[in-house]
This record gives structure tokens, sequence and C-alpha cells, in this order.
């Protein structure tokens, strides 16, 4: 039996058209991973509910039956480094890697999700179309349009689908530079008839997405997923999630969040609340009590992540009567001074009091993810750190503590996007590895060198292409990136450049071109308000 047969589908598809548009959409990774992305479902459920698309499915190690000639080729991009695999299924399907040498008997290849949203520039040349924003209107804006064209030459096409609000043509647009391995003079159109800037696409709506299928196969077994939140009202100033996704939005409880579990609880038990802030819904109590029923209580419920503040003895009680052993709280640093600088609105007898909440409801783990190399921290921040988990052990024993941490990366569209990789931060993370091991606090430090790639696929441009095609071969370890740029040398900036440099607010930075929620000159007071704390 194939992973297909063993879905519950939550929607209705329909039978395509004679003349339905041929099109894959793929997930360039196993299909266990792969259908545990909400994005990934909403976006297919959206494709096979239309009567003028034939969509198949295509992962890295299954698929539908694929159409012989399709004329669409869509990616949904979750992960940085699943370029790779991107790459290896275009090789596959024995279409061309760059997009400028792609012709007519070749589908238009589209990709869209949280990474090329971010900062599609690293990825550009491999796409013909990239969708930047939400899904919910701009999928069948582009259908549309691309019905408007459907039988016009490739160009025409590009030249059409350029001018629909979210829709970026990467090749229509002229990057200049200073030097060939030098900063970026100019990002314009070829011409006037390609709008000069691209505006992100975001869905004002209360009503949020959810499941479009729950399977055993997901990575997160027979989980469905509703979407509680979507973007952050806390906005600290390095958070992509935030930032990027603004304005916070919340599902309607009336209209979405109960219908929509209700429906999901016709197939399984297990329900998973996502967002970035699932317990700032201003209905989220009602929420709870609506879960807390008697008739659920065989249900299991997991919450993507808490905010401290909210983390009460109830909702700890709750979590733990539903089956839930572990908590997840971001609190970045146990420095005050740190947290200022980022608008963390955090004190540490929260986060204490919150540990105390999550024992007395019944809770056994409570995770916290914290951050070093954040802009102006020193080691005395990073000893708070220390001495707050010290706190929380002593105050809730026997509550079993982890610490996860990560390296600053600096995001696009937020104001931590001109600040560097700090390269003390790798010193820090073994500090502290050292330091909490000493004191038997479980530390579970994310890779330094992943965190040097990420900021070299976040801060990158066009020039990356060829870099990372040559990655591909010399495989995802820091040392083949070293590699590549080491072959590549003069044709881009060093790698420095991109990741560890602080660069100016006056230059002109790779996706300029491309619009997020608030302009740069915002995004400059939300910095010179952060480094007035310092």
């Amino acid at each position: 039996m194939t992973p297909f047969n063993q879905e519950h589908l939550l929607f209705n598809t329909v039978s395509p058209d004679s003349n339905a548009i041929p099109l894959i959409f793929a997930f360039p990774n196993d299909y266990t991973v792969g259908i545990t992305s909400l994005g990934y479902q909403i976006i297919w459920a959206t494709f096979a509910t239309r009567s003028d698309v034939n969509v198949s499915r295509l992962f890295t190690d299954i698929q539908e039956s694929l159409p012989k000639n399709p004329e669409l080729l869509g990616f949904s991009f979750s992960w940085e480094l699943d370029y790779v695999n991107i790459l290896n299924l275009l090789e596959s399907l024995t279409i061309p890697f760059q997009a400028n040498e792609r012709n007519t008997y070749h589908p238009l290849v589209f990709g869209g999700g949280p990474v090329l949203t971010a900062n599609p520039e690293p990825f550009a040349d491999f796409f013909d179309i990239i969708l930047l924003g939400d899904g919910e209107n701009l999928i069948n804006s582009f259908i549309e349009a691309y019905k408007m064209v459907r039988y016009e030459n490739r160009e025409t096409k590009l030249k059409y689908l350029a001018t629909i609000p979210g829709i970026y043509v990467p090749s229509l647009y002229e990057v200049k530079y200073n030097s060939p391995d030098g900063e970026i003079t100019s990002i314009q159109p070829l011409d006037n008839t390609i709008p000069p800037t691209v505006e992100k696409q975001t869905y004002k709506g209360n009503v949020l997405s959810a499941s479009t299928v729950v399977t055993e196969r997901a990575a997160w077994e027979n989980i469905y997923m509703v979407e509680v939140v979507r973007s952050c009202p806390e906005m600290c100033r390095f958070c992509l999630a935030s930032y990027l996704t603004l304005p916070f939005r919340t599902a309607s409880l009336e209209n979405s969040l109960i219908p929509a579990i209700e429906k999901g609880l016709t197939v399984t038990n297990r329900i998973g609340l996502l967002g970035a802030s699932v317990t700032q819904h201003p209905q989220f109590n009602e929420l709870l009590d609506y879960l807390y029923q008697p008739k659920y209580e065989d249900v299991r419920v997991s919450i993507a992540s808490v905010r401290t503040n909210t983390l009460t003895e109830k909702l700890s009680r709750i979590l733990s009567d539903r089956h839930t052993k572990s908590v997840t709280i971001a609190v970045e640093s146990g420095s005050e001074k740190i947290r200022n600088i980022i608008n963390k609105k955090l004190e540490n007898e929260e986060i204490i009091q919150a540990a105390i909440n999550a024992k007395a409801g019944g809770l056994k783990n409570i995770k916290l993810y914290g951050m070093v190399g954040i802009p102006e921290e020193n080691k005395e921040d990073i000893e708070q750190t220390i001495l707050m988990l010290e706190s929380i052990k002593k105050a809730a024993p026997g509550l079993r503590l982890t610490f996860g941490c990560s390296t600053f990366v600096p995001k696009s569209h937020t104001p931590f996007q001109w600040f560097g990789v700090n390269k003390i931060a790798k010193k820090r993370l073994k500090y502290l590895e050292k330091e909490l091991g000493r004191k038997g606090i479980e530390f579970r430090p994310e890779s330094y060198n992943w965190s040097v790639i990420q900021a070299l696929i976040s801060r990158g441009d066009r020039r990356l292409s060829k870099l990372l095609q040559l990655t591909r071969i010399y495989g995802d370890s820091l040392g083949s990136y070293k590699r590549a740029f080491k072959e590549l040398k003069g044709q881009l900036p060093p790698l420095d450049y991109y990741v560890h440099y602080n660069w100016e607010t006056e230059q002109i930075l790779p996706w300029n071109h491309l619009n997020g929620p608030l302009p740069p000159a915002t995004l400059i007071k939300h910095l010179e308000t952060a480094m007035s704390l310092t």
C-alpha cells in the first residue's frame, strides 16, 4: 500500500477538465516530511479543488503519476538546505537548473514558501517565477493570470505574470555590482512594463488554515494541524516569523477554530495548535475550555509554542490532561539588557513562575530556547543566562529542564538584517555546554556551522547560484561551502561578507526590490531604538 492510499482527505477533490493545466507540485524532501507541512497541504488542496488544474504530487522518494508534458512545476520551499533536492528533482525531470537555459518545451518552474518569501535571491536563477507571501489569494491569482497567456510564448507569459501583485519573475530584473565581487549598485526592471518593486501578498481574513490531509505516514503521525494565529505581536527585532508575516492575525473561534477541530476529530484524536504565539489569541482560554470538555478526554493536544506569562497552572493542567508532557518557551537570554535590545518583553520572575506553573499543572518537561551572539551581548550576559537556568531548576525541582540554544542569524526584512553573525558565538556555545553540564542542566545547542550556512543563504544575492550548484556536488558541510568560495574567488564576495560583516544601512540589499510588511525606514527606526538601549 502506498502512502497516498493511507491518507484521510478532509476536502473534496474535483475531476479535472479535459483541457486542465497539467501541473506538478513538489516538496523537495521525503513524503513523511512534506506531508507534515501545513503550507504544502493547503496549496496542494487549492490546486486539487480546481477543475482547470490537473495536479500531481512529487516528493524525493515517491510520486503520483506525473504528466508527460507539464506546463507548470511548483516547489513548496520550507528549509534552506532543501535547495539540493530542488536541483535533484529538476535533474530527474531533465529540466535545466538555470531558468535562462529553459525553452518553450520546459514547464515554467515556480516556487513559494517561507525561504523564498524571506529572500529568494540566492535561488533566483533556478526559478522562472517566485510567489511572494500568503498563498490564500496568491495561488488562485497566479492560475487565473496564467490562463490568460497559456498559449503564448515563454517570454510573453513571464512578462504578463510579472504584472500580477506578488508574482516575482527574477529574469526580468537586472542586478548590477560595482565589481564582480563587490556590492550591489542597482536592481532595476528590464523595461518600464515591469513593476520596479514586488509586494509580498498578505492574507487578512480571520479563517486561517487547517490540515487538508491526515496520515500515519507523516513525521507527526496522524496529527491534525490548526493554525490559531499568524505572525506575532511581540516583534522581537531579530525575528523573521514576526516581521515578515505582519500584521498579527487571529482565527475566529466560532467560524474557523471550532469547525476545523471538529472536522479533524472525525479522523484522528491528535490536534496540533500552530502559530508563533498561540497563547496570545484573545479567546485562547475559551478554546482551552472547549478542548477540555469531558467528551474530548481522549484527545491529545499539542501547542507549537507558549508565551511565558501565559503559561498558567490551568493551561499546564489542561495540556497535561490532554496527554502533553512538555511545553516550549522562547526566552532568548537571561540578561535583561539583551532582552530589552531585542524587544523581548519578559522578566526572569515570569520565566521562573512559568516553570513553577508547569510543574504544578502536571507537565513533566519544559524546553527553553535561547540564543547567543545577539548584538551587544557580552560574557556577563551569558553568565546571567546560566544563573536564570539555575534559578528555574531550583524553583521547580523534578521538572525536567532543557535549554536549546542557537546562534543569532540575521534575517531579511527585520531590524537586525544589517548585523553579521558574531564569530565569538561558537565559543559561547561551548562555554554554555561546559557550565550547564556541570550544573546538571540538559543543553541542546544548534550547530554553529549550520548558523553560518543559514546566514549565507539569508543574506545572499544571485551570485550564490553557482556556489549552490557546486555545494550540491561537494556536500552540505561548511567546509564544502568554503571550498566552493575558494573555487569561485573573484566572481562573488567572500564568505565573511555575507555572513560576518555588519552592513551599512545605506547600502542596497539583495532584496531591496521586494517589499515586506514594513519599509526600510521603519526597520532602521526599530534598529536605532534597539541600539539606544545598550
